[in-house]
């Protein structure tokens, strides 16, 4: 069969390679890719991007089964218009996709249906979420309400950073009409973890827990960004906590959609804040809806499976996850992102990347912002590589990846040197 991958990340550079594992799969085409799907043969990259276009090669080529990897494609309505000529495609209808396109909409939701999140308040006019900030005061943070590639969040710390961030987003161009309305929420204390289910409509699979790390430097300092690690599992997230956050966050989401009308199917990624305290009463809020899975968390969570990923695929595509299982190594993975130089706010890109180690069975480099120009693998975006790597303890895979890391080299490239921080500490514990 032939498999259709859209995307051309580091998200979606991993899924096709675990795709490509199958021996069902004769063929995996990736749009539009990326350096790292050009150089690999078992991986072909087609230069489309349109859902117009996207749809015409997969009936002229006769594509089985396509996987959509980032929010734009799926905003844009592309699971629709593969659906409507017969096509089976992974992904969240655009009105389900809302959850992410919209913070707003994704806010009202969790209102509407008990979900639990940071109280809020909404606002197109610079001068009174200016009025709410000085109101409300420092730590709060401001959202973009549109699709923002990872960049349309600022944990303000102070006021000051907080009216700066309205400013670039309502007052500014800094996001485009992605910024046009904001979305002002409270502070929410605790620990990160991607929880990232497989929906059906009706029934959900959990995929393994992972957690990254959004800051830009060591010791959680910096600016947001798009993700600069990640690992799997996430120590944070114990069976209990797993269960209350199916019962409590999931499940009312997957069903709160269908009683607005909307059958979600695809991936479902809740990034969550858990506060301090016993597993059974500690605070679970939502911070934020993704209709796909994350970046970076992908790689390490593909890493991990054993099985074959496409049955599964399949099986969600025909509304039975509740029949699917996925065989998943208990070692931990773990990701480090190295991004190019001035990433996240204007990154630099055209530079020739060397060094690269030829991928084992524990060590796997992931590209991103990566292009093929004359048989020289170029920089072209702000997060760059994905060095992921699996151990049996989290100190292992760590090394691993590190080790990975210092052998490749491209022009002001940085990378955290601490990714998975807190799991180390919760072992020392």
């Amino acid at each position: 069969m032939k498999v259709l991958v859209i995307g051309g990340g580091g998200r979606e550079h991993a899924i096709a390679w675990r795709v490509a594992q199958s021996p069902r799969v004769e063929h995996v085409f990736v749009a539009p890719g990326n350096g790292g799907t050009a150089i690999d043969p078992r991986l072909q990259n087609v230069a489309l991007s349109s859902n117009e276009e996207l749809l015409q090669f997969a009936l002229d080529e006769g594509i089985a089964l396509t996987v959509v990897g980032p929010e734009a494609p799926l905003a844009a309505g592309v699971v629709d218009a593969f659906r409507a000529k017969g096509l089976k495609i992974f992904g969240p209808t655009q009105a389900a996709a809302q959850l992410e396109s919209s913070k707003d909409y994704a806010k009202a939701f969790m209102v509407r249906h008990q979900i639990p999140t940071a109280a809020y308040a909404t606002f197109t006019d610079a001068e009174q979420a200016h009025a709410y900030i000085e109101q409300q005061g420092a730590p709060i943070v401001v959202k973009a309400d549109g699709l923002a590639a990872g960049k349309g969040v600022v944990v303000a710390e102070t006021l000051e950073q907080a009216h700066q961030a309205i400013d670039d987003m309502i007052g500014g161009a800094k996001l485009g009409a992605a910024g046009a309305r904001v979305v002002i929420e409270g502070f929410l204390q605790g620990e990160e973890a991607s929880f990232i289910v497989m929906v059906d409509g009706k029934n959900v699979l959990p995929l393994a827990s992972s957690q990254d790390h959004k800051r830009q430097l060591d010791n959680d300092q910096g600016p947001n960004t798009g993700g600069m690690g990640a690992y799997s599992p996430a120590p944070i997230v114990t069976d209990a906590l797993h269960q209350r956050i199916m019962q409590e966050v999931i499940y009312p989401t997957v069903q709160g959609m269908a009683a607005d009308g909307i059958e979600y199917t695809g991936f479902l990624y809740a990034g969550l804040m858990i506060d301090d305290g016993d597993d059974a009463t500690r605070p679970i809020k939502v911070l934020e809806f993704n209709c796909r899975m994350g970046d970076p968390e992908t790689q390490p969570i593909m890493m991990r499976i054993r099985s074959d990923y496409v049955d599964v695929l399949e099986q969600a595509i025909d509304g039975q996850l509740d029949q699917a299982q996925i065989d998943w190594d208990p070692r931990t993975t773990l990701g480090v992102v190295m991004a190019s130089e001035n990433y996240p706010e204007s990154p630099r890109t055209g530079d020739e990347i060397t060094g690269i180690p030829a991928s084992t069975a524990d060590c796997v480099t992931f590209h991103a912002g990566t292009t093929l120009k004359d048989s020289k693998l170029l920089t072209s975006g702000g997060r760059v590589l994905c060095v992921t790597a699996i151990g049996d303890t989290v100190e292992i895979a760590r090394d691993n990846a590190y080790q990975a890391v210092k052998q490749i080299q491209f022009r002001g490239q940085q990378y955290r040197t601490d990714i998975a921080w807190r799991a180390l500490k919760a072992q020392d514990a």
